[in-house]
């Protein structure tokens, strides 16, 4: 295990010197795909939501595509389409990006509510259905989609059951002054994307995501996820509470923090850690609160007692 730990910790230093002071930002993003999950990155553009999609593929050695959504784009264009080939006398089917290992859905809330929905199937089954026929998606996979704040011109709300499909929803933010000099200061970030090297193998990356899975929640530990899971559903602080699919989905993500810690079971500060990255983007603050969702349920953590 302890090999394990130093591979991650030397992938987040990597990708480290690429998106510079950003360092819990690329943890969440490395427990993200440890965990299985897919990963929403909101914010302003130009602060390197697709430097950060990029750098972590090459990192691990992954395949990696990048879709440009915009208000024309079709379902089609991200799966792929079959095309009659006359020197074959068949239909030959081209694949679209989806069929990569990582996947960057860049501005995804640019394009129409049907082009966002064909994503679902490929990030819940890991498959799309073309033509009718099946076609697996290649292992790993990874969705990394970018969205711009909703009051921009030219956005679409994503819909509730495609914001229950990402695992963490995370901000960049704008740098630190010393990040940003060294911005400024050094080399192209996407020169120095050409430069790195992967510190895993996608063999080695699945094999740490089955060793999330043995990561170690004891009773009480489920007992506050579940005290924190209630207090969602109150009525005090949510319109509507969490479902159980991400009540799983926050203990995933926490296993996955424990690991990166470098340890064999969940505290409560990974669920605390975790919680507002994976839930913020599934709950809606109730009216009159005054606060936005991540500010509301840091709120509701500090309300709820360790068991």
């Amino acid at each position: 295990m302890q090999s394990l730990v130093t591979q991650l910790r030397g992938l987040a230093d990597q990708i480290s010197t690429i998106i510079v002071g950003k360092r819990p930002q690329i943890e969440d993003s490395i427990a993200c795909l440890l965990a299985g999950g897919h990963l929403l990155i909101e914010d302003v553009p130009g602060v390197g939501k697709t430097t950060l999609a990029h750098a972590l593929a090459v990192s691990l050695g992954l395949s990696f595509s990048r879709t440009q959504f915009t208000a024309d784009l079709m379902p089609s264009d991200l799966t792929g389409v079959s095309i009659y080939e006359r020197g074959r006398e068949a239909f030959v089917f081209h694949p679209g990006p989806v069929f990569a290992q990582v996947l960057l859905a860049d501005e995804i809330n640019r394009a129409g509510p049907k082009t966002q929905s064909a994503l679902l199937e490929a990030m819940e089954e890991h498959q799309v259905t073309i033509d009718g026929q099946t076609r697996k998606l290649p292992e790993p996979f990874f969705v990394i989609a970018t969205q711009n704040p909703t009051d921009q011109l030219g956005t679409y709300p994503l819909p509730e059951s495609q914001l229950d499909r990402f695992l963490m929803c995370i901000t960049l933010g704008y740098p630190d002054r010393a990040s940003e000099r060294a911005l400024l200061a050094g080399v192209d970030r996407r020169e120095a994307i050409a430069e790195l090297r992967a510190v895993m193998t996608p063999v080695e990356l699945q094999a740490a995501q089955r060793q999330v899975l043995q990561v170690h929640a004891a009773e009480p530990l489920l007992d506050y996820l579940q005290a924190l899971i209630a207090e969602t559903r109150n009525g005090r602080w949510f319109a509507e509470g969490l479902s159980p699919r991400a009540g799983i989905a926050v203990l995933r993500a926490a296993k996955a923090r424990a690991l990166l810690d470098g340890r064999d079971y969940v505290a409560p500060d990974d669920l605390q850690a975790v919680l507002p990255q994976t839930v913020a983007h599934r709950l809606m603050p109730v009216a009159g609160s005054g606060r936005g969702r991540r500010e509301q349920v840091r709120a509701m953590l500090e309300a709820v007692a360790l068991p």
